[in-house]
């Protein structure tokens, strides 16, 4: 049965090292959360910035090709092809980080909110953006206030351009009056539904939380811009408190807004309840969840201490593996438990990643940056381990070691490094009598025991 040192790394973390070191217990879990987040600086990335320009680019040569001839047409054909790369390359980097994290939390918080806060799509300057946005609106807010993360996340451009708030007018507003445009209802749902309280709201709150959110958009260089002509004059009641004036409207009434949303206790219980289903079982005790909301409600939203009421209770250390590991946090624990240098990952060669790991993990059932909706992947055991996903797993985990061209350990080795003491008899003894490196090393994380969390 797997110890705290196990469960620590492979249920909270991104996996197992060969050489075993990594924080053990929740106490070292949450002081390894603290301090500098040395990985951005390891591997960065481009700021949203320079991404939206480089969309900018793309859109100009597809403008370009429509009657531009054979020039045309092989110009946008290379700023396609550029921007294909960067996107496996983002890729390669968030695994980096996921197999150099010597615990793995940090990085599994990022993949958690980063999914909570999902945003998809090729929409102008969002092309090839989303992880500038996880970069700038999750990734510093991880430990912080949940209500200083859900307002950078809601406000950026990205997501602004993903649920179509751009194209939201205030029915009554200056320019809704004389364009007759109207309302989009897209992002008040989802901040509602999705990102805060669950449930507890009505469609009249929708109405006037979007009605609340007109006048945010953007520029035409994919800049946030707030543009007051656009907003529908308030006040506008949300959960039965009024924000806003007749005149003029301002940003600072949605951000206030916001910040309530943040704190309410349907709030608290939303988030409790999706990061014990996350990080715990699908089916989390009442009293966990009990100690995870009042840690967040009396922190003000404190995050890291609302991860401290969840790694503090008995259920976070129970030894029963009872969820699956998504594809990217399975592909990454196999790199960290195969010993593969993280600086090798962040610098592959694109057309490795693409064959290797990027196309394999859609099959296993997530297309990186491509969740199905707003609803992010789907988190339960069933939700990722189906026939068809499993039996991809199992091809992976069967071929990709030896087609990667990898040093392999000795099976007999590495199932102790990739599992620990949560390696059964029965996995043992494969490894052991395995024909080949390749298929111990195979047989090894194929099996149920490293495929689960």
């Amino acid at each position: 049965m797997p110890d705290i040192a196990t469960l620590s790394a492979i249920r909270f973390g991104t996996g197992l090292t060969p050489d075993g070191v990594g924080p053990v217990g929740a106490e070292a879990l949450l002081a390894s959360l603290c301090g500098t987040d040395q990985l951005m600086a390891r591997f960065p990335e481009e700021t949203f910035h320079v991404r939206a320009a480089k969309a900018r680019d793309f859109q100009l040569a597809r403008r370009a090709r429509r009657n531009g001839g054979e020039e045309a047409e092989a110009a946008f054909r290379e700023v396609r092809r550029a921007m294909q790369t960067d996107m496996v390359r983002q890729l390669g980097k968030t695994i980096a980080r996921g197999v150099a994290d010597p615990g793995g939390m940090r990085e599994r918080l990022v993949w958690f909110w980063a999914d909570h806060f999902t945003t998809a799509g090729t929409r102008g300057p969002m092309r090839g953006s989303i992880t500038a946005y996880i970069e700038e609106a999750i990734r510093p807010h991880v430990t912080g206030r949940f209500g200083n993360m859900l307002e950078v996340a809601v406000l950026h451009p990205v997501m602004l351009l993903y649920l179509d708030q751009d194209h939201s007018v205030g029915p009554n507003s200056r320019f809704g009056l004389r364009q007759g445009r109207g309302l989009n209802e897209n992002l008040a749902r989802e901040v509602l539904e999705l990102h805060t309280l669950g449930t507890g709201y009505t469609q009249h709150d929708v109405t006037e939380f979007a009605e609340l959110l007109t006048g945010l958009s953007t520029t035409r260089e994919g800049e946030f811009a707030f543009r007051a002509a656009r907003a529908e004059p308030g006040p506008e009641t949300v959960l039965g408190k009024s924000y806003g004036t007749w005149r003029p409207a301002r940003l600072d009434s949605i951000q206030k807004a916001l910040r309530d949303l943040a704190l309410r206790p349907e709030t608290a219980r939303h988030l409790s309840l999706k990061l014990a289903r996350h990080f715990l079982t699908d089916t989390p005790p009442e009293e966990v969840l009990v100690k995870m909301e009042t840690a967040y409600l009396e922190s003000g939203g404190d995050l890291l201490q609302t991860y401290g009421a969840m790694l503090a209770h008995p259920a976070s250390w129970q030894p029963d593996l009872l969820k699956a590991k998504s594809p990217l946090l399975f592909v990454t624990s196999a790199l960290k438990a195969l010993g593969v240098p993280p600086e090798a990952v962040a610098v592959a060669d694109p057309r490795d990643l693409r064959r290797y790991v990027f196309r394999p993990m859609i099959v296993m059932g997530q297309h990186w940056q491509g969740a199905p909706g707003p609803d992010g992947f789907p988190d339960s055991l069933e939700g990722w381990i189906r026939p068809q996903t499993l039996a991809a797993r199992i091809g992976w985990a069967m071929l990709a070691p030896d087609q990667l061209g990898l040093d392999l350990p000795d099976p007999r080795v590495f199932v102790r490094h990739a599992l620990a003491d949560a390696a059964s008899p029965e996995v043992i003894w494969a490894a052991a009598r395995a024909e080949t490196r390749t298929e111990g090393i195979g047989l090894v994380l194929a099996s149920s025991e490293f495929q689960r969390r």
